[in-house]
């Protein structure tokens, strides 16, 4: 199918109080304005380099989330207009962003990046660590940022008992942190098990090779 069809055939899956990020990673330029022209604005990149070289080249109304593991030195390149950073998974990072953030007299919108997969490779914090974070930002303790969710990624594995309640785990989470402070965005859920996630409880979900098709991965 093109892009166009596939991204018709996600849209038709999501209700309107689903978030849908289009993961453009690897893609060129040319595939994302092609799904920016159906009405998508929000769009997910990986690394900073990669979405420093596009950022340029796009409307400016894009909402650009930084999807991907993100380096300490690498926030201040992105500080100056990056939406919504969904994958804070330590407090070193969480003060670089509001300290970036700050500079730039923005309020830089992140997701608390909670480990929920069996997977050593995963990033994320524990859970407890997660719970000790949004606790220093309730208390004051990061002025310059909104912590707006979570996000997870599940196992990647064919049980879809197990990567249910991996989703389980996190929107339990993100239930007991909202009685805190009220929190709007459970970002779970890729190509592969994104309906799974929304059964979960998931209003953001991260689709990038439904959409776009296959990755150049040599990049």
């Amino acid at each position: 199918m093109s892009i166009k069809e596939n991204y018709q055939t996600i849209k038709d899956q999501l209700t309107s109080d689903v978030q849908l990020v289009a993961v453009s990673k690897t893609h060129p330029v040319s595939a994302i304005q092609e799904v920016y022209d159906l009405g998508q604005r929000v769009f997910g990149e990986n690394k900073v380099q990669e979405l420093m070289e596009k950022y340029p080249l796009l409307p400016k109304d894009i909402q650009w989330h930084l999807i991907g593991h993100l380096q300490t030195n690498k926030v201040k390149y992105i500080a100056p207009f990056i939406d919504t950073i969904q994958s804070v998974d330590s407090q070193k990072l969480l003060a670089e962003i509001n300290k970036e953030s700050g500079k730039n007299e923005r309020t830089i919108k992140v997701l608390l990046q909670v480990k929920i997969a069996a997977e050593e490779s995963k990033f994320g914090l524990e859970i407890s660590e997660a719970k000790d974070l949004f606790q220093q930002y309730i208390d004051g303790g990061f002025p310059h940022i909104e912590i707006t969710g979570l996000m997870g990624m599940a196992t990647f594995t064919d049980d879809e008992q197990q990567v249910r309640n991996e989703f389980l785990t996190l929107k339990g989470l993100f239930d007991e942190l909202n009685q805190l402070k009220p929190l709007k965005t459970l970002s779970m859920g890729m190509s592969d098990d994104f309906p799974v996630a929304i059964e979960c409880g998931a209003n953001s979900v991260r689709v990038g090779s439904a959409i776009f098709g296959r990755r150049d991965y040599s990049k």
